[in-house]
């Protein structure tokens, strides 16, 4: 981990990791605790060893902030929605063919929380905008390398989540000791090849398909802290949207019985 300290890793493990797939676990107090007192303590080939080796972690100067949270086991019916809703060009630029409703259940049903990382970006409606799945390597297979995939909906497209995905990705998988991130997409997808060459991905062709790789940095204390406070900023999010869906919901249906009191008819169940 870079000589990254013990105690960070737990920290990160706690907010990203076991606790991810309950956005109230961890309150922003106990949060800011955490980081003061953090203070105050002292199966794929190989690419070309030319691969680039980029900082994804590096702070950028850009705007609107985008809330990246973690999903886990309860957000599987949610991802389930986001890709089914994909028209037929975009499941096949996802999944390398024109994937049906069956095979993408089948898919999200076989997601496994506990060794991939997913993430999502949520709208206020709670609605999914778009998905990315970092799937490790199985136990049995040493492999410090780790694949990325992604969709966006339509409507949601040239607002950068695709790349912003993919570095979040990429900080979380050097955060946890991986040294190499892979993509394997259809040579026609320029989107997905362009977020790979603008992180300095090495990109090779292979007549329809194309891979990519991008060499990891080891983690750091600035890499590890970074994710914590992201993570921490997107569950606070999630908790803001779902609390105002709520409220919204709960005033509609007060709204809906007073209507239905006034004209004398009962309210519908």
């Amino acid at each position: 981990m870079g000589g990254t300290p013990y105690f960070l890793c737990k920290i990160r493990s706690r907010l990203v990791g076991k606790y991810r797939e309950n956005p109230y676990i961890v309150s922003m107090n106990e949060s800011q605790k955490l980081l003061l007192s953090a203070e105050s303590l002292p199966s794929r080939p190989s690419p070309p060893s030319e691969s680039t080796v980029t900082d994804i972690a590096a702070p950028r100067e850009r705007s609107p902030i985008i809330p990246i949270r973690s999903l886990g086991e309860n957000h599987r019916g949610r991802i389930a929605k986001h890709l089914v809703a994909l028209d037929l060009h975009d499941r096949y630029l996802r999944f390398g063919y024109s994937a049906n409703d069956e095979q993408i259940r089948r898919y999200v049903a076989g997601l496994d929380f506990d060794r991939d990382e997913i993430f999502g970006i949520y709208n206020r409606k709670l609605e999914l905008l778009a998905v990315a799945h970092l799937a490790y390597p199985s136990p049995q297979v040493p492999n410090s390398s780790a694949e990325f995939g992604v969709s966006v909906t339509k409507l949601s497209r040239g607002r950068g989540y695709g790349a912003r995905l993919f570095e979040r990705a990429a900080m979380h998988a050097r955060n946890d000791g991986i040294e190499q991130l892979y993509i394997q997409a259809l040579t026609e997808n320029s989107a997905m090849i362009r977020i790979a060459r603008n992180a300095g991905a090495l990109v090779s062709r292979d007549g329809s398909e194309s891979d990519a790789y991008l060499r990891l940095p080891p983690s750091t204390l600035d890499s590890q802290l970074t994710e914590i406070v992201q993570e921490q900023f997107a569950q606070a999010d999630y908790r803001m949207k779902s609390q105002a869906k709520q409220f919204w919901s709960c005033l509609t249906g007060r709204r809906k019985t007073g209507d239905a009191s006034q004209s004398g008819t009962p309210p519908r169940s």
